[in-house]
């Protein structure tokens, strides 16, 4: 069998991709994997494990998914996130490590990393030399890539919106305090889901969903992003759905005294009815057929 055993220094292949975990809070599964994609010519995947793997921390590692359909003495010179650089080889196709969210951290109310019970993992890996290659083509995952924009890795369904976004407020995160790209990507998508909120009919939100509106509002101002303008916007929301609710509420009180003014209506059309009848018998002569 030929094996390459060149490494292909220069000729760095990276990638970017996103892995979003959905209903992070409730799972059962001790082990998580994302779909397959394909970075230096072999498959990879990230690998979690959502509660912790024994510590209090989550657990992310990277993996050669088809390791075992290489060919003998293959190595990977891999750079990927959070500053790791590992050779990835026969004798070791993962590495892994705690990474620097403590679970309880995550699962915070107000920590701004589950964005409708979704918890999302970006990661940039970097082939940097190889060694037995296998040919397999460059082609997309389900994973889903991102962009950056002003800083801020986003999907291709964001980007549009958060464009015009920043062209309209450009002072928006101007005075973010995080340079992290998880956790700026966690924010921009926590102020889109709560811009989407906003957005709809203050009869499909609930004050529930107010108070947690504001509670996103708060961590993103906390995080430093100038958003007088939203909160112009939940305060007003927060005053239509008063209105609203008072408007509900009357419009019950007026239907229950419109039905029992139907009721007494019913009630005096019978009374009438009936003294039309007793009126009719009195105005009725006297008979005479039992005289004559």
């Amino acid at each position: 069998m030929h094996q390459d055993c060149t490494p292909i220094m220069g000729e760095h292949s990276m990638k970017k991709i996103t892995w979003t975990i959905k209903n992070f809070s409730s799972l059962q599964r001790e082990k998580l994997c994302s779909d397959p994609f394909v970075v230096g010519r072999c498959e990879w995947r990230l690998c979690a494990y959502p509660k912790g793997n024994n510590v209090d921390y989550l657990f992310l590692f990277l993996e050669v998914a088809d390791h075992e359909s290489l060919p003998c003495g293959w190595r990977r010179n891999v750079r990927f996130s959070l500053n790791e650089q590992k050779w990835f080889g026969e004798e070791s196709p993962r590495w892994g490590r705690v990474s620097m969210f403590p679970l309880n951290e995550i699962h915070a109310k107000e920590s701004g990393y589950l964005v409708n019970g979704e918890f999302k993992i970006v990661a940039e890996i970097a082939v940097i030399a190889a060694i037995g290659k296998l040919d397999i083509a460059e082609e997309t995952s389900t994973i889903i890539e991102t962009m950056d924009v002003n800083g801020f890795q986003l999907f291709p369904s964001q980007m549009e919106l958060v464009s015009r976004l920043l062209e309209r407020h450009p002072e928006i995160a101007s005075d973010i305090r995080t340079k992290n790209p998880n956790l700026r990507m966690g924010y921009m998508s926590l102020l889109l889901s709560l811009i989407e909120t906003l957005r709809q009919s203050p009869h499909k939100l609930s004050k529930t969903d107010l108070a947690e509106a504001d509670a996103a509002l708060g961590s993103l101002t906390n995080a430093e992003f100038k958003l007088d303008w939203l909160e112009k916007k939940l305060d007003e929301m927060a005053e239509k759905k008063e209105k609203e609710e008072a408007g509900e509420a009357r419009v019950r009180e007026i239907e229950e005294d419109l039905k029992d003014l139907n009721q007494k209506c019913s009630d005096l059309e019978a009374q009438l009815e009936k003294q039309k009848l007793e009126l009719s018998a009195a105005k009725t002569p006297i008979s005479f057929d039992d005289v004559f």
